[in-house]
């Protein structure tokens, strides 16, 4: 994913930073603990797409 869009999206639930989980392919709001898909490139900034975090689970800080 560019950096530069990373740079511009935020949680669209908080307004918050998201990290990039490359691995998972997913952007992380640590605040609200969900997951945004990104697919094909494209990142799904939908609440009702989005998975919740359990915090065993949530990556640690990038």
């Amino acid at each position: 994913m560019e950096s530069r869009l990373l740079d511009t999206l935020v949680c669209p639930l908080c307004k918050g930073r998201l990290d990039y989980d490359r691995d998972q392919a997913e952007l992380i709001c640590r605040a609200d603990r969900l997951a945004y898909p990104v697919r094909d490139g494209i990142p799904v900034m939908l609440e009702s797409e989005a998975r919740q975090l359990d915090a065993a689970a949530a990556p640690g800080p990038a």
